[in-house]
C-alpha cells in the first residue's frame, strides 16, 4: 500500500517492508523483521482497511520505537 500525504510526506508498506520517505531529506527502509509485532498488525490492518491515515499512525509509532532504541545506552 503507498500513501502520499500533503505534507511531502510518502509511506510504501509492501511485502511486509515499510519505507518512509519525506522530500530529499528523509529516506528510511524498515524491514518486516525490524518492525515490532504491535505496529505490524496495526499496518496489517491499516491496509485491509485501505485507511492513510491509520498507516500513518503505525508508522509514526515504528519510527518512535526506532528511536528509543538508538537512544538507550
Amino acid at each position: 500500500m503507498k500513501c502520499d500525504y500533503k505534507d511531502d510526506f510518502k509511506l510504501d508498506y509492501s511485502s511486509g517492508t515499510l519505507h518512509i520517505t519525506k522530500g530529499g531529506g528523509v529516506d528510511m527502509v524498515v524491514a518486516e523483521s525490524q518492525i515490532p509485532a504491535n505496529f505490524k498488525a496495526c499496518m496489517d490492518s491499516a491496509v485491509k482497511r485501505n485507511s492513510c491515515h491509520e498507516l500513518r499512525a503505525a508508522a509514526r509509532g515504528v519510527t518512535t520505537a526506532i528511536n528509543e532504541a538508538l537512544n538507550k545506552e
